[in-house]
Order: C-alpha cells, then structure tokens, then sequence
C-alpha cells in the first residue's frame, strides 16, 4: 500500500486543521493505520492509530488525548486526523503509516512497514 498525507499547514495557536492520509490499493481496510509527527530537533513519535476495517478501536498518546480524532473512511481510503486547541508544541513534520495487512498498529516506528511523506504542521504563537 503506498500512503500520501496532506493537509498540513500554518495555523494560529487555537485553531485546527484535519489532515489527511490517502492510500492506494483495494485493500486499505484491512490495513490499521497510525500518525507519528517529528518535531524540530526531537525524533519523530507515536501519535494516534486506528484499527483495520471499521476503525473500533482508537489510540493517541497522552498529549492529544481530547483535542485529536482519528478517523477512517475505507471507501475514500483514506484517514483523517482532526486537530483542534493546537499550540507551538505541535508544530512538527505529520506522518501517517501503516503496518503489515491485518497487523495491530502499535505506538513504535519499527512497527509500521509503509509511510507516507509527511505534511508539515506550524502553530504560530
């Protein structure tokens, strides 16, 4: 499967942007799919995942918890990441990825084996 995500760019402190991770191929809903982010001068990280085919079960690190939802729609093939309250803290390089077909997305890199190019995301304070 090959990934492409958009939707990044500048946005004020409080606002939002929805990014989005498109895919290639037939099969996307059996793929789960997770977003990382590389901060400036920080390695990249775990973000938030979502299950294969109807996306039940969700995932997001500490930090986002509230203000980001992940979300799929597998006739569109592609993921959304909204992305609300947003700060100087996230501003960061966004990824979307996607582990082996039918493999449970974790929260480290080396579990996802397909990756997008990245959108770059800049919170301006």
């Amino acid at each position: 499967v090959q990934l492409q995500a958009s939707g990044g760019g500048l946005v004020q402190a409080g606002g939002s942007l929805r990014l989005a991770c498109v895919a290639s191929g037939r099969t996307f809903s059996s793929y789960a799919v997770g977003w990382f982010r590389r901060a400036p001068g920080k390695e990249r990280e775990f973000i938030a995942s979502i299950s294969w085919r109807s996306g039940d079960y969700t995932y997001y690190t500490e930090s986002v918890k509230g203000r980001f939802t992940i979300s799929r729609d597998n006739a569109k093939n592609t993921v959304h990441l909204e992305m609300n309250s947003l700060n100087a803290e996230d501003t960061a390089i966004y990824y979307c990825a996607a582990p082996e077909v039918g493999t449970i997305a974790g929260i480290q890199e080396w579990e996802y084996t397909y990756w997008g190019q990245g959108t770059l995301v800049t919170v301006s304070s």
